[in-house]
Order: C-alpha cells, then sequence, then structure tokens
C-alpha cells in the first residue's frame, strides 16, 4: 500500500484529518485500532468519529458564541464533521445535536468511499519515521504512547473525563416533568426538565455525597479533572448551591404544574434522531452503576427510569503542547509528526475536530511544496490554535474550550453586551483572506440559518 501520509486514530480530529487531505489530492492511510482486535474503555463499536460523552456539538450560534463561531468557520472550509453534524441534527434548542450512531456511521461512510483514503483496521505501537498526524486522542493505547514519551521528552499529563447517563424516553414521567428549553429558546420544547423543590434538592446534594464511588487507581489518584466535564457528586461536594446555580439552574423555566421556576431542576436533551434516549445534562459521574440507578431515580419524574447506558469514568492524556508544538503543529523534535485532536490538549468535539483540520490542511500545503499561515488570531481557529501552539503557559496548560477569553481583546472601551458581537464580526472579516491564501480544499459546507442565542448558558462544556 502507498500513502503520501499516515494519519493515527480515527476519531473526531483524525476523520476530519483524513478528509482534508483527501480532498487535496494526498492518498492517506487511516489507521484504526477499534472495529480490530482492540477497543478503549469509553468507546462502544467501531464507527469512526464515535461520540461517547455527549451527542452535543453545543451552540451554533455564530453571532454571539465562540464555538457557535467555530462552527461557522469549519463549514467554510469543508468540513466532513459539520456537515455530517448538520445531516444528523436532532433538536436541542440553539444548540447542535446529533443522532450519534447516524453521526458517525455517516462520517465513516464518506471516508471508507473516498479514493484517497484507505481506513485500517491496526493498532499503532510505534511512530512513524515518515509524514503522519497523530490523533489517537485522550485513550492512546499505553505502547503508543510510551512512544510519544520517548520522542516529546516530557511526561504526558492527564485528567479524568466522566460520561453522563442516558435514559429511554418512555420511562421518564410527563405527568411531572415537561418539555420547555430555557425562556422558551430553540423550539420551545428542546429538553425534558424533572423539577425539585428545596426539600427534595437537599435530600438528592446529600445523596450524591454520600454515594458509593469508583475506587482510583495508585497511579490515578493524583489526577486533576477538567471543568467542562466535572462529575455531578464532585460539583455537589464544592457546596450545597453549586448544582443549584449551575447545572440544576431552575431560572427561565415556569412548572406547568404551579406556574413558577422550581427551587433546581434535571434537564434531559435529547440524545438520538428518534427521539427515544435523552442524556441527564451535566449529570457526568464516577458513582457506581447501582448508586446512580438508585439516587437518580430519586429525581422527580425519574422514578421509573430505565438506563441506555450509565455514567462512567475514563482516563484522558495529553501532551504539553505549548513546549513541545510549534504553530503548525509539528512536534519541534520530530518535524515529520504533527499532532491534532484531544492529545493536543484542546477539549471538546469540535475543537479537536477543528485541529484536526488545521493539521490536515498544514500537512496538505507542506507535502504539496507549499507554505501557508496559521489562521489570524482574531478567529476562532486562529485563537484555539494560539492556545494550543504557545500562548498557554506551558507549565500549568490544562485542557481548554474554545471562548473568547482566547481571543485578542477588542480595543477601547466597550460595552459587555456589544462585546461578543464585536469579537464575531471581527474574525468573520479576519477568515476569508486566509482562506483565499490556501491550496485547495474541500468545498464549503452550506451554513445553516442563523442560530437563537444559547438558552442554556450554564450547561458543562461537553456533558
Amino acid at each position: 500500500m502507498t500513502y503520501d501520509i499516515h494519519v493515527i486514530g480515527g476519531g473526531l480530529a483524525g476523520s476530519e484529518a483524513a478528509w482534508q487531505l483527501a480532498e487535496a489530492g494526498l492518498k492517506v492511510r487511516l489507521s484504526e485500532m477499534r472495529g480490530g482486535a482492540d477497543t478503549t474503555p469509553a468507546h462502544h463499536g467501531g464507527d469512526l468519529a464515535e461520540l461517547v460523552c455527549s451527542n452535543s456539538f453545543r451552540s451554533d450560534d455564530a453571532t454571539s458564541n465562540a464555538v457557535g463561531l467555530l462552527h461557522q468557520e469549519m463549514r467554510a472550509l469543508g468540513s466532513i464533521i459539520m456537515a455530517k453534524g448538520d445531516v444528523h441534527a436532532v433538536p436541542a434548542g440553539s444548540a447542535l445535536a446529533v443522532d450519534r450512531d447516524g453521526f458517525s456511521g455517516g462520517v465513516t461512510a464518506a471516508l471508507a468511499a473516498h479514493p484517497n483514503i484507505t481506513i485500517v483496521r491496526e493498532r499503532i505501537d510505534t511512530l512513524p519515521d515518515g509524514p503522519a498526524i497523530i490523533a489517537t486522542g485522550p485513550l492512546t493505547a499505553p505502547s503508543l504512547a510510551g512512544g510519544i514519551g520517548a520522542a516529546t521528552g516530557a511526561e504526558a499529563l492527564a485528567f479524568f473525563d466522566a460520561i453522563a447517563p442516558i435514559v429511554h424516553r418512555e420511562s421518564i414521567d410527563l405527568e411531572v416533568a415537561w418539555f420547555q428549553s430555557r425562556w422558551n429558546k430553540g423550539t420551545g420544547k428542546d429538553y425534558i426538565n424533572c423539577p425539585m423543590n428545596k426539600d427534595q434538592y437537599l435530600a438528592f446534594h446529600q445523596a450524591l455525597i454520600d454515594g458509593e464511588k469508583t475506587e482510583f487507581r495508585e497511579w490515578e489518584k493524583d489526577t486533576p479533572y477538567f471543568d467542562g466535564c466535572m462529575p455531578v457528586e464532585v460539583m455537589a461536594e464544592r457546596g450545597v448551591d453549586t448544582l443549584r446555580f449551575g447545572p440544576m439552574k431552575g431560572v427561565g423555566l415556569d412548572d406547568p404544574r404551579t406556574g413558577r421556576w422550581p427551587y433546581a431542576v434535571v434537564q434531559l436533551r435529547q440524545d438520538n434522531a428518534a427521539g427515544t434516549l435523552w442524556n441527564i445534562v451535566g449529570f457526568q459521574t464516577k458513582l457506581k452503576y447501582a448508586e446512580q440507578i438508585r439516587i437518580f431515580r430519586t429525581i422527580p419524574g425519574l422514578e421509573k427510569a430505565e438506563f441506555a447506558r450509565l455514567g462512567g469514568l475514563h482516563r484522558n492524556t495529553f501532551i504539553r503542547s505549548p513546549e513541545l508544538l510549534d504553530t503548525t503543529l509539528r512536534l519541534k523534535s520530530r518535524p515529520n509528526l504533527r499532532f491534532a485532536g484531544q492529545i493536543t490538549g484542546c477539549e471538546g468535539y469540535i475543537e479537536s475536530a477543528a485541529i484536526g483540520l488545521l493539521a490536515g490542511r498544514f500537512a496538505a500545503a507542506e507535502l504539496t511544496g507549499k507554505t501557508i499561515a496559521p489562521p489570524p488570531v482574531e478567529t476562532a481557529l486562529g485563537a484555539l490554535l494560539g492556545h494550543i501552539t504557545g500562548l498557554a503557559e506551558a507549565e500549568t496548560y490544562q485542557p481548554m474550550n474554545v471562548n473568547f477569553g482566547l481571543f485578542p481583546p477588542i480595543p477601547g472601551r466597550t460595552k459587555k453586551a456589544d462585546r461578543k458581537k464585536m469579537y464575531t464580526d471581527r474574525a468573520r472579516e479576519a477568515l476569508p483572506g486566509w482562506i483565499n491564501s490556501l491550496p485547495p480544499g474541500p468545498p464549503p459546507v452550506p451554513q445553516p440559518a442563523p442560530a437563537v442565542p444559547a438558552d442554556n448558558p450554564a450547561e458543562p462544556a461537553d456533558a
């Protein structure tokens, strides 16, 4: 088999990188260990770009949200992840959520059908000598992780990423729960809401603290959590009101039985196109399975809940990218290698895919004898890339979602209400010039109608 570049890892970043390379006319070997003899503690199937923590790509509002702006920029660059995300979207207010199986199946089919991509189900244990993109994600196989450690000369960092439970829709009691988006945004009925009064909330809060949790291995005990995927019981330990002002906030939700906002609320978001599965928003957990069933069935409306998947916990690893990678994601000590996705320390599905897109574009240009500059730092792509490749402090580097805090500040005094639109307007002015400087790639993905502002700002980043 002859190929121009080897992409290792078939998650969102690897799939996006392979697509960008193939559309630029390069032959790609895409290696994915799942679907062969191997798997990971978090994955369940063998499709590429499998979603294991959430079905949500978060806000699709490109006017006032950095994530929505990133969506828009990726569509402009022909992202396969955004194309299949749009095709397999399910109702989620102003967010972009997708049918998990349909989305992953769509990405897999598109890559398998591309004449320039060869998908090989194999585990790679050593780093290649030729051009390659390492997109093995946060669950890199130990043998390859050892090779990465040897090549980087620095210890990998790690954090825990917890998975939220999924409930069968038919087991939810809609005599108690009701459909409504916060402030009636989106369709107004994109979430199922389970209300709690004060006594119910306090009892639930105590149950989370007292519930039996998964025990850590000795080598896992000092691993930090990423704040965007904080387990619900860890949030509970931070204070009695932490959940009530976070994922269980009742503001903007009118209980039809009382006409008032509940003291606290548990929200569920549609998880598949058929609407038969619903994800408990913000309820990533390391509670043991029996404890999850016992405690979560005390939630009003979920007393008879049947769980399609219970929550879980897996260990994620990433490299100290600001120290190790150059501005085009090449490993400084071995420039034939680029890194992409969560292993670089970006956090979130869409951020991982975005870095895969950039790695593919950079590699395609280099292999065809061209040079391209990184995207402008005023764009979402440029701001995220800049954080990963040098703007963050290497010694304290932690996973980060895209956010306006990564962008260069808006000069002068501005009203807070106007600042977000100023960021996105500035980004849209900066992006076209950079795109016009690029070698040919995939055609743009059609931009959907503008999303309404995010209706659930307190929702965890990738819950």
